[in-house]
């Protein structure tokens, strides 16, 4: 599939490797400036560097038993009960080795590095019976999928602070087949758990791992700061595994990801911040995060997404040096009526689209609520986004801003945009209910809600309505 890429590069990795080298280096100090008239969020890319743990365990010294049969639950729990009482001295290392390790979820705890060496696979245990029951999210209501408990995560934490989970690229595979056929024969009375969810915690740090066919969202920090996700590759059939989405920082503040590949059956990522009325009274937006130097596949959804459940309010996000090849959209904002909230101060600079469906999209329409109890007046406010450096080819859509009377899109800013089209109908620059502006000239052309300057920032036409309305799903 990789060998189809039509940039023309051998592998994924190779993409990566130019795509990393082209990358801009940046600054890791959490801020939102004003440059030249775009919202940016700067970074500082010189992470702390973890201390080493001062004690060292092996799952083997618990009794774990590599052999793809034997279920090693207890052997993890032992572990992580070891390294918690170290906690007052620094932590520990729990060494994964080489073998396949059967298990059934388990929790994490603070200052606690896991390791997972080259060839090591976390595989878990696909009988729901070993999967606990927990409260629905607060920001969620009654519960994603179904109302009521919802199982948790193959690997949990809760209140942790100082946690690692890196390796020799080792794999977590959260055999996730099953979850799925159950999932559309209707047959699971509660809604499916992650493969990773932190919640409540600070100093999360993701790096050197695969994960694979989670039985749904595959990374979900929950309500955290200071989140890096860096050098992972997340995989799931782009067909058939739904909701598998890469990574979901959720009501979530000062997060990094950087360096991944993910291709997944849902979001490559999607930031979120509650739903609905129960996102509102939870009150805690996502803020501070940036994404870059990222390759991402999404055949049914989107390469990037913002929502749709943002119901605490999105900003200060930056996303840079990305790459979404044949998929169905790649950058995507979708909200409604009912979410309040606001998506605001973002800017997507270095794009590359490639073979993708609809490159840019912002839905004000997408209704689907938590029940029937939201404010069918809570209408979430959108603005301070922009777009510069667009480029690709294969595109059917360019953009598409589907904005509404009562759900406006302001201050859009397109700059830099060059991207090759498959459909050669009039209008593929489509907009409705958007205020904004285009700089320099721009392929292919914009439509007539925006504001058209020149290089040097001097105005050359003023849009002729912002309600103009030019939006077309039939293609």
């Amino acid at each position: 599939m990789v060998a189809n890429f039509t940039l023309g590069f051998a592998s994924h990795r190779t993409l990566f490797t130019v795509l990393w080298i082209v990358g801009f280096v940046s600054l890791f100090a959490w801020q939102r400036n004003l440059i030249d008239g775009f919202w940016a969020v700067k970074v500082n890319s010189e992470m702390e560097i973890p201390v080493l743990r001062p004690a060292v365990f092996n799952l083997t010294d618990f009794g774990g038993v590599g052999d793809g049969r034997t279920l090693n639950t207890a052997a993890f729990e032992k572990a992580v009960a070891a390294i918690a009482k170290l906690r007052g001295k620094g932590g520990g290392q729990l060494n994964v080795p080489a073998g396949e390790w059967l298990t059934g979820p388990f929790n994490l705890t603070s200052h606690m590095t896991l390791f997972l060496a080259e060839n090591a696979v976390i595989f878990a245990i696909q009988d729901e019976k070993y999967w606990p029951l927990m409260p629905p999210l607060p920001s969620y209501g009654y519960g994603r999928e179904h109302h009521g408990p919802r199982y948790g995560s193959l690997i949990h934490g809760q209140h942790l602070k100082d946690v690692i989970i890196t390796g020799h690229n080792g794999t977590i595979d959260g055999q996730g087949e099953v979850w799925w056929q159950k999932h559309r024969q209707r047959a699971l009375n509660y809604t499916r758990g992650p493969l990773v969810q932190i919640m409540w915690s600070s100093d999360i740090h993701i790096s050197n791992i695969t994960l694979r066919n989670s039985p749904f969202w595959n990374i979900h920090p929950y309500d955290c700061k200071n989140i890096s996700i860096t050098n992972v590759t997340i995989l799931a059939p782009i067909y058939g595994a739904p909701n598998t989405d890469g990574i979901d920082p959720d009501s979530c503040e000062d997060v990094l990801i950087e360096n991944c590949y993910i291709s997944v059956g849902d979001d490559g990522i999607a930031i979120k911040s509650g739903w609905d009325q129960y996102g509102i009274a939870y009150g805690q937006p996502s803020s501070n995060i940036v994404m870059r130097n990222l390759i991402v596949q999404s055949n049914v959804s989107a390469g990037i997404s913002i929502g749709s459940e943002m119901s605490g309010g999105v900003s200060n996000v930056l996303v840079e040096n990305v790459v979404v090849w044949n998929s169905r959209r790649g950058m995507r904002i979708k909200t409604a009526p009912g979410r309040g909230g606001y998506v605001r101060h973002i800017t997507y600079r270095n794009l590359v689209f490639d073979n993708v469906r609809v490159g840019i999209i912002m839905k004000t329409d997408y209704n689907e609520h938590a029940d029937d109890g939201y404010d069918r007046k809570a209408f979430p406010v959108i603005g301070n986004i922009s777009f510069i450096g667009v480029h690709g080819r294969g595109v059917r859509v360019p953009v598409r801003l589907h904005g509404s009377d009562d759900i406006p899109l302001r201050n859009i800013t397109f700059k830099d945009m060059s991207v090759g089209i498959t459909y050669k109908k009039k209008h593929i620059f489509q907009c409705a209910y958007v205020q904004g502006r285009v700089i320099g000239g721009i392929f292919p052309a914009p439509c007539d809600n925006l504001d058209r300057y020149d290089e040097q920032g001097n105005l050359i036409k003023r849009s002729i309505s912002q309600n103009i309305t030019d939006i077309d799903y039939d293609f």
